[in-house]
Order: C-alpha cells, then structure tokens, then sequence
C-alpha cells in the first residue's frame, strides 16, 4: 500500500493516544463504522504497540504509528503490524533507513527549508506540523506553487472547525486530529459518542468539495 492511496482513504487521520490497551479494539470498529479507516497511534505511551496490534485485528482498519523518533520505534511499530509511520520531523538517518523499507514514512516538515530537504531525500508526501502554529493555510498555499509536485497532511491543532480550509487546498490530501475521539469518550467508553463524531468527522471531504 503506498503513502497516496493511505492519504486518500479518508480525508482525516485521527491521532490516537492510547492509555488501556484494553480500549485499543473498541476504539478502531468506532472510528472504522463511522468512516475512518486511517488510524494513527501515536507511540507517546506504554500502551501503543499493543494497540497497534489490536487495532489491526479490526476489519477496515488502516493502522500506523506516529511520533515514530528513530530506526528502533520504526521496526518496533512494523513489527506490530504498522502498515505507515509517521514522524515529526526528518533526520538524514531516519531517511536513510526509511527508504529501505516496504512500511513508508511521512515525515514531518513545517519550512521551506525543510520541505526542500525532505524532497532531496527522496519524500513528496509530508506531514505539516505543527500546522496551525506553523502558519497553517496561508503557509500551505504558499508552498503550492514552489513545491508543486508535494502533497501534504497538515496535523497540529487542527479542529473540526478548521479541517474544511485545509481540505480545500489541492496541495492537502488529507488532514490530522484528534477531535474525533475526546479523551473522555475513551475514558467513559462511550464508543457511539465516536463513531458519531467520526462520522460528521468522514463527511468533511464533501464539504469541502
């Protein structure tokens, strides 16, 4: 599967800190039913790995990792069947060693300068982050016409409010957040108050069209 046909499943990637390995599965078959197949869990806690593993068990779902720091949580996160990874930004070694791999990366990149480099190692479809602080769509519609051939997914303070302007621009293919699933919903469980929002979460890409 490659990084274009995983941007373009859905027009948002939901971010997904994951404290109970337990909620792992409920979770995904929340997000998947109400129309969000790429999911994103981030490696910030002990639970992670394991909730990539529970997660890829869930019919639908398309699972990676995120915050994805070196060449250790990358195999870490392939080995539990990761099928992207994600970092926040773009070292020459973590490059070197992505490219070797049939998992892809999306690295991160928030400057011109960045991007640039990105591209020279070989990487056309980027994570934006921080988006919102990093200039957010003025930035991006600036980087169209110097970058041309990039596609991005812009994540960092992104909120349903705010996801239509970026999918509006030909340069996004898709956006990150983590809106669809408030922490207390994971707390209480309360997986239909998900799969809801993941719904009004799915129809953005018609509201942006």
């Amino acid at each position: 599967m490659t990084l274009d046909d995983i941007l373009d499943a859905g027009p948002v990637i939901p971010v997904i800190v994951i404290e109970r390995p337990e909620d792992a599965e409920p979770l995904a078959r929340a997000l998947v039913r109400g129309g969000l197949r790429v999911l994103e869990v981030t490696l910030r806690t002990p639970a992670a790995l394991d909730a990539i593993r529970a997660m890829c068990t869930v019919e639908g779902a398309i699972v990676g990792a995120g915050t994805v720091l070196g060449s250790q949580q990358y195999d870490a996160a392939v080995e539990a069947g990761a099928q992207f990874v994600v970092s926040p930004g773009l070292t020459d070694s973590l490059a070197a060693f992505a490219k070797a791999q049939k998992v892809p990366l999306l690295p991160g990149t928030a400057t011109a300068s960045e991007v640039m480099r990105a591209r020279e190692a070989g990487f056309t479809r980027l994570k934006f982050f921080p988006a919102e602080s990093s200039g957010g769509v003025a930035t991006l519609k600036g980087f169209a016409s110097v970058f041309p051939d990039v596609r991005f997914c812009p994540t960092g303070g992104i909120s349903s409010d705010s996801a239509t302007a970026y999918l509006r621009l030909a340069n996004v293919a898709c956006v990150g957040g983590s809106w669809p699933m408030p922490p207390e919903a994971i707390a209480t469980r309360d997986w239909g108050r998900i799969e809801r929002l993941a719904g009004a979460t799915a129809a953005l890409r018609r509201a942006a069209v």
